[in-house]
């Protein structure tokens, strides 16, 4: 196969017309060719970090969109279905992976359970990390989010480490907010990278100590403005990446959609390309071309390097995307599950109180970090009740994996009018975690998770939508499509009932993450991300 273009030489900061032979998967030659192809050849993007599970779709369907905009690989963390799985989830990704072209490099999960305040449906220990670690289709041991288990020497975690160490094979970090003397005891430890900065400044000093910083931007969690003015100078130590990207976003774009804003800020083209593309492949040693002689023929051409307008996708010489249209094919999958509890009674969820304040979690747009409020408490015959005037509204952890009661707590900044919400796509367990206005409807919401063994759903009084997410709890079984256009209809419901997140189901699904403070709700109750301690619902 031969193909004219102007090809892009990201080392050499340089483009010129030529034409690419590749035999055989490789790129057998690249030579200098005046011709009047306008379009431009570059290697293809990698999304540095990103969980799969969180586009609900299974890898093979995943790859289907993410090969439309031009995307050949991927740095994936199954800690998602780790939780609900154990190791056997994370077999089950790199099978399913592997029967398409798109290159899915997958890590070992570090944190499962990601603590010790939560119930996972698995732990995998350091004896299973070695073993997951020994294997070829494993690359990395995936984000340490137990950054007080490093700081304070947990025996256990300190194993993982050296695991990966053992095998030669890089750490991946989580430390929103560490600094000073806590990141330097994080990073001597043989943490190489971090995708959670909040700020210009955090991100800046970890790169001071020798860190990579991986721009983030999800359906939820977003810090591309924060952190891309720090990409002109430290263009060689940074990655862009998704994290949690919803079917919906992702059919609109992915890692060419952060190229382009970058470029629309007028920054330098190869730098933007080389953190976009050449960084990942370097940093995990990743089986991926780079558009040059003898590297596998993965690379993309685009129309322009303004809006990177993906024309064609190749990768190992194979043609899987053109004018998009998506030449992976369906492959036939599994549909494993871990859901173990029966339906529940509406007076699970009520809360005799006699307080007069409580505490509040307030989720935040656009982050996963929350702040502990304090408010008023609205009490109705003897028990805490959604206080909608107010937007403080009840909400829920529900075990799936035992029959236990369910955690309550209060939350503000879902703006739920009427009806509730509810999935079973909560990280890091993936327990049914719900937000609702009445005890009535907070209770039918959870229900049509458990009869469906997973999913998200809205519901009111008189109506129900679900989108049924039978693997695992937290993946479709259909393509993502149609899933993505499900999950339109659901998001939609959940704004029509009055909420004004922009993604009201993805910050819902990081309402029951411990390790990101401050306020959190787990299965087994209220917790405070500052201290890494259980506290009161009720202030004193």
């Amino acid at each position: 196969m031969q193909i004219q273009g102007q090809i892009v030489d990201i080392e050499n900061k340089r483009i010129f017309p030529g034409e690419i032979t590749v035999e055989n998967g490789r790129i057998v030659s690249i030579i200098e060719q005046e011709h009047d192809v306008k379009s431009f050849i570059l290697p293809g993007f990698i999304d540095a970090h990103i969980h799969i599970e969180s586009s609900m779709l299974v890898p093979s369907e995943f790859a289907k969109i993410a090969v439309l905009h031009g995307t050949v690989g991927t740095i994936s963390d199954p800690h998602e279905i780790a939780n609900v799985l154990g190791k056997e989830g994370v077999y089950y990704m790199i099978e399913n992976s592997k029967q398409v072209p798109l290159k899915f490099h997958f890590g070992a999960p570090s944190c499962v359970p990601a603590t010790s305040f939560e119930t996972a449906g698995a732990v995998i220990d350091s004896e299973e990390i070695k073993e997951l670690m020994a294997s070829p289709d494993i690359f990395y041991l995936s984000e340490m989010m137990n950054y007080p288990g490093v700081l304070f020497d947990d025996p256990e975690v300190l194993k993982k480490i050296e695991w990966a160490k053992h095998f030669n094979k890089p750490v991946d970090g989580h430390a929103p907010g560490l600094r000073g003397e806590s990141i330097k005891k994080y990073i001597a430890a043989g943490i190489t990278t971090d995708h959670e900065c909040f700020t210009f400044d955090e991100a800046q000093e970890k790169l001071s100590l020798g860190m990579k910083v991986i721009i983030r931007e999800g359906s939820a969690a977003k810090n591309f403005e924060a952190l891309i003015d720090l990409l002109p100078e430290n263009f060689e130590n940074m990655m862009f990446c998704s994290d949690d990207k919803h079917p919906d976003d992702l059919i609109l774009g992915h890692i060419n959609s952060l190229c382009a804003r970058a470029v629309a800020k007028g920054m330098d083209i190869f730098k933007v390309l080389q953190v976009a593309c050449v960084n990942p492949v370097h940093h995990y040693k990743m089986d991926i071309g780079l558009l040059k002689e003898n590297d596998l023929a993965d690379f993309i051409v685009v129309d322009n390097l303004t809006d990177f307008n993906v024309k064609k996708t190749f990768i190992n010489g194979e043609l899987v995307a053109e004018n998009k249209i998506s030449f992976v094919n369906h492959v036939l999958f599994e549909t494993p599950n871990n859901f173990n509890i029966s339906a529940k009674e509406m007076a699970d969820f009520t809360l005799p109180s006699s307080a007069s304040k409580i505490r509040v979690i307030e989720a935040l747009e656009g982050q996963l970090i929350t702040n502990e409020i304090h408010h008023k408490s609205l009490i109705q015959n003897g028990t805490l009740v959604s206080d909608v005037e107010n937007d403080i509204l009840k909400m829920a952890v529900v075990n799936r994996y035992q029959n236990t009661k369910p955690a309550v707590a209060f939350i503000k900044n879902f703006g739920l009018k009427k009806g509730a919400i509810a999935s079973s796509v909560a990280h890091d367990c993936h327990n049914i975690v719900v937000v609702g206005t009445s005890d009535a409807e907070i209770c039918k919401a959870v229900n049509l998770l458990i009869e469906n063994k997973g999913g998200i759903c809205a519901v009111n009084d008189t109506e129900s939508k679900i989108l049924a997410l039978p693997v695992a709890g937290i993946m479709s079984d259909k393509d993502g499509w149609e899933t993505g256009k499900l999950y339109q209809e659901i998001d939609q419901m959940a704004k029509d009932l009055g909420s004004n997140l922009k993604a009201p189901f993805m910050t819902l699904s990081f309402m029951a993450l411990l390790v990101i403070p401050d306020l959190k709700l787990s299965d087994k109750g209220l917790f405070s991300g500052n201290t890494f301690s259980f506290v009161d619902l009720e202030v004193e």
